[in-house]
């Protein structure tokens, strides 16, 4: 399936159209719970950019344009992510994403949690007997797990980015537990990532209501379930691949 590129396509396509809307999710909820904290115009514009490239999506069959438009959404939401920063701002100011190495708080906070994400993920893919490193929306890479990173999108904005902001806007990290390396990394001290760990392992916790299941589960659970999904897909159990929209 993986090798070819039509069957991949229709496999990214939903991947995509879950990252999105729950992308688009997140912004929506910002503009409704802080409307007097960030920019309204400016998040009101992402959240319709976001459903015109929902609606291009589900139009388009060929694999590197939906990867295009993948690539300049994810431009366009993290261009107003500072928005959804309403505390502690000038100690976490976020201009756009970057890494290897994160050059600012706000990107340690996400890479860190990303690559927790990423091996729980994994683990859930290895679970099901899939090979994490054949994706779909990710292409082959000799050390990439294209397929774990193919099930990450849907769960990056309403999981991983959700958690980093409360982390901030809470207060339950503060930028005097960062460092900055001479090669300009800023890295975390072990305080930041403990309160981290615990953070994400409590989000995990958390009930969510799955619409294609019908039923409400721990985030935790739900990372398997995607899993599951994704190998009954590929076995032939069913006809296509339901990504969870988080409402």
């Amino acid at each position: 399936m993986s090798d070819d590129l039509g069957r991949s396509a229709v496999v990214a396509k939903t991947i995509v159209l879950g990252k999105l809307a729950n992308s688009r999710t997140v912004l929506q909820r910002a503009l409704r719970d802080h409307p007097d904290k960030i920019d309204t115009g400016s998040v009101g514009r992402v959240v319709a950019e976001l459903w015109n490239a929902i609606e291009r999506v589900q139009r388009e069959s060929d694999l590197e344009v939906i990867r295009g438009i993948e690539g300049d959404t994810a431009k366009q939401y993290f261009g107003v992510f500072d928005e959804l920063i309403t505390a502690q701002k000038k100690d976490f100011t976020f201009h756009e994403r970057n890494r290897r190495p994160p050059l600012d708080r706000v990107n340690a906070l996400l890479s860190f949690v990303y690559t927790l994400l990423y091996h729980d993920i994994r683990s859930a893919i290895e679970s099901c007997g899939l090979d994490p490193a054949v994706g779909f929306l990710h292409r082959d890479r000799p050390g990439r797990m294209s397929l774990a990173l193919d099930l990450m999108e849907e769960f990056r904005s309403f999981f991983a980015d959700r958690l980093v902001l409360s982390l901030i806007n809470l207060k339950q990290v503060q930028g005097k537990e960062f460092a900055i390396a001479e090669n300009g990394a800023v890295l975390m001290n072990d305080d930041a990532r403990k309160k981290v760990l615990a953070a994400y392992q409590t989000r995990k916790q958390d009930a969510v209501y799955h619409p294609f299941v019908g039923k409400n589960m721990h985030i935790g659970i739900l990372f398997q379930v995607q899993a599951l999904l994704m190998a009954r897909l590929i076995r032939g159990d069913i006809d296509g691949y339901p990504p969870f929209f988080w409402r």
